[in-house]
C-alpha cells in the first residue's frame, strides 16, 4: 500500500473508511435484527399486536391496511392443520419452530437477502377458523411480501 501523500488523498481515505464503517454497521444491525424474535404466540385467543410498520398482516388486526381474512376450517382441527402445512410446504422456504395443539409458528426466509419473517397460525376450534399473522422481523416496508404470502397460502389452501 502506498503512503498517503496529499490532502486530497487523505480526504478520500477518510471517506472510504467512513463508508466501510457505515456499511458494516448497517449489515451488523440487519443480522442482529434478523435474529431477534418478538413476543409471539396466543394470549387470550389473540395473536401478537401488529407492529407500527407496514410490513405485516393479520386476521385479528383492526388496521384495515393490514387486515386479512382468517382461513376457514376444513373438516376438523387435524385436517385443517395438515392442509395448512401442505400449503406452507408448497410455498417453500419455511421452518416450523413451534407447534401446539392449536398453534403453529413458522419462520419464512426470503430469497436473496435471507430476511426472516415470523408467521403464525392460531386454530380457533370454537369459531372454526384459523387466524393468521405474518410479520417481517426487520425493516420498514416488505414491498407487500407478507400480504402476497398470505394470498398464496390462502389460495393454495382453498383449492386443496
Amino acid at each position: 500500500m502506498k503512503p498517503v501523500r496529499n490532502r486530497k488523498d487523505k480526504i478520500k481515505m477518510w471517506i472510504a473508511i467512513i463508508v466501510v464503517v457505515m456499511v458494516s454497521g448497517v449489515f451488523i444491525s440487519m443480522v442482529v435484527g434478523n435474529m431477534k424474535v418478538s413476543k409471539l404466540g396466543v394470549r387470550e385467543g389473540l395473536l401478537a399486536e401488529m407492529p407500527e410498520t407496514p410490513n405485516a398482516v393479520s386476521s385479528q388486526t383492526r388496521d384495515e391496511d393490514k387486515k386479512v381474512a382468517p382461513f376457514p376450517y376444513k373438516e376438523d382441527l387435524q385436517t385443517t392443520k395438515e392442509e395448512i402445512k401442505l400449503a406452507v410446504k408448497a410455498y417453500g422456504d419455511a421452518k416450523i419452530v413451534e407447534e401446539e395443539s392449536n398453534y403453529i409458528r413458522m419462520v419464512f426466509t426470503t430469497g436473496l437477502m435471507r430476511y426472516k419473517d415470523d408467521v403464525e397460525f392460531y386454530f380457533d376450534d370454537q369459531e372454526k377458523v384459523v387466524h393468521f399473522r405474518s410479520a417481517s422481523r426487520i425493516g420498514y416496508s416488505d414491498m407487500g411480501l407478507n400480504r402476497e404470502r398470505y394470498n398464496t397460502l390462502y389460495e393454495y389452501y382453498m383449492k386443496h
